[in-house]
C-alpha cells in the first residue's frame, strides 16, 4: 500500500484520468474531491462490498433457477 502525506487543497493523481484532492479536515474525518472520467464508477467501500453481495447472490440465484428449469425440461 503506497501512503502519502496530503495538506488541504494538494491532490494525488492516478493514472491520467484521476485526481483525489484533500477537500477538508474536520475532527477525525477527511472530505475528498474525486474528478474522474463518468465511466468510473466510484463507492464507499462498505457500499461497494454490498452491491459485491448482492451481485453473487443474484448469480447464485440465476444459476440455481437455470439448473432447476433445465432438470425440468429433461
Amino acid at each position: 500500500m503506497l501512503v502519502l502525506s496530503r495538506k488541504i487543497n494538494e491532490a494525488i493523481q492516478i493514472g491520467d484520468d484521476i485526481e483525489v484532492k484533500i477537500i477538508a479536515v474536520e475532527g477525525d474525518q477527511v472530505k475528498l474531491g474525486i474528478d474522474a472520467p463518468k465511466h468510473i464508477d466510484i463507492h464507499r467501500k462498505e457500499i461497494y462490498l454490498t452491491i459485491q453481495e448482492e451481485n453473487n447472490r443474484a448469480a447464485s440465484f440465476s444459476n440455481n433457477l437455470l439448473s432447476a428449469l433445465s432438470s425440468q425440461k429433461k
